[in-house]
């Protein structure tokens, strides 16, 4: 039997469920035929929570699947000599006190460290205590894969522009998704789509006063929200909101929706709104979702967005918490067919280009590639 050459990484990551974008992309990496075939991969779930109203609530259950992680990757450590050790960790916050002790242990082993960095804030607590001095133990000498250059000013204090690497994320498309939303929408009332769980910071109150304006100025138009409820925004609470702006006419709350009912939603649009302006937002999936079925989008300049939505190009960028910027920008997409398709044609053809699966899938194997001293260049 030949002995198998490839280099041995060990992977820490959180894995789904439940589904967000960091454990997304871990899951990509997990399943991803070209990086298995190129690397020995060993997984730990970095993850304790299991379902979304678990995360940031302390129990019994998530201090044992801590431990049991932990555990592992030294475990694991001991076993095996790896290459280097990939860490998709939190970067601030509690989230970044536990899961601080992953990397320390990495290090302890003497390892090469590459940290994915799916999130923000470090900029928050870099003079705080403990974080004053634990960040800068944590991502001494470490390399770190940004999704945006643009989320760079969030950690330059702790981590030096040359070890910095950037890889956006990308998603799989349908090759029918453009065409089936490119289909012929003539004579009938704009649908405008809100695709997130109903959170204050993601643009729900400021899109719904945005939409106040609009029909006031006597737009036609249905705005769909597709999205969980949370303790900010219940359904009741939401419906409130809607009454209080009489929107009733215009405004439609359908709850979570997911595979084939949530890919409806974005066929039957005409223009994706997210005029999100949550601190934490770094490189939203659910804008790539909407390139890919050729929908122009409404977006902020909230962390690495601009990279994504190219503003009058592939989209158009309003202030954030600003609804009659939001509603301008919306009444521009609604008055201009051509405008529509036009944004929505180039915003799938920048995503074919740079925001695939497989873009990304070669975009991360290079990086990796080059932890081991094998470069691999990546248009």
């Amino acid at each position: 039997m030949s002995k198998d050459i490839r280099p041995r990484v060990l992977f820490v990551g959180t894995l789904p469920p439940p589904i967000h974008g960091s454990a997304v992309v871990s899951q990509q990496i997990k399943d991803s035929e070209l990086i298995n075939e190129t690397f020995q991969c060993d997984w730990v779930n970095l993850g304790t929570s299991r379902r979304m109203d678990e995360i940031g609530k302390q129990s019994f259950s998530k201090l044992f699947r801590f431990m049991g992680a932990w555990s592992r990757t030294l475990w694991l450590l001991i076993r095996h000599r790896y290459a280097f050790c990939y860490l998709a960790i939190t970067c601030h916050g509690v989230g970044f006190l536990k899961d601080a002790p992953f990397v320390l242990l990495c290090k302890l082993f003497h390892k090469k460290i590459v940290i994915h960095q799916h999130n923000k804030g470090m900029s928050k607590d870099v003079d705080r205590w403990p974080y004053r001095w634990l960040l800068p133990l944590c991502y001494n000498n470490t390399k770190v894969i940004l999704l945006s250059w643009y989320l760079y000013p969030d950690i330059e204090r702790i981590v030096p522009k040359e070890n910095v690497l950037i890889c956006p994320n990308g998603i799989k498309v349908n090759a029918g998704n453009s065409i089936r939303n490119n289909k012929n929408k003539a004579n009938r009332i704009i649908r405008l789509l809100f695709l997130s769980n109903l959170i204050k910071s993601k643009g729900v109150i400021v899109l719904l006063d945005a939409l106040k304006i609009l029909a006031e100025k006597g737009y036609s138009f249905q705005c769909d929200f597709v999205g969980g409820e949370t303790k900010e925004i219940d359904a009741n609470r939401f419906a409130e909101e809607v009454d209080t702006r009489q929107l009733n006419k215009n405004v439609l709350y359908h709850g979570r929706k997911y595979e084939d009912e949530k890919d409806s939603f974005f066929a039957n649009a005409d223009i994706f709104v997210f005029p999100t302006f949550y601190d934490n937002e770094c490189f939203p999936l659910v804008l790539l979702e909407a390139m890919s079925y050729g929908l122009p989008c409404v977006s902020t300049s909230e962390g690495g967005i601009a990279d994504i939505v190219l503003d009058g190009e592939s989209g158009l960028i309003s202030e954030r918490r600003n609804p009659e910027s939001l509603a301008d920008s919306i009444r521009k997409l609604i008055d201009d067919p051509d405008l529509r398709k036009k944004m929505g044609e180039d915003g799938y053809n920048k995503l074919q280009k740079y925001f695939t699966y497989e873009v990304f899938e070669k975009r991360i194997e290079s990086i990796l590639m080059n932890q081991v001293g094998v470069g691999k260049s990546v248009s």
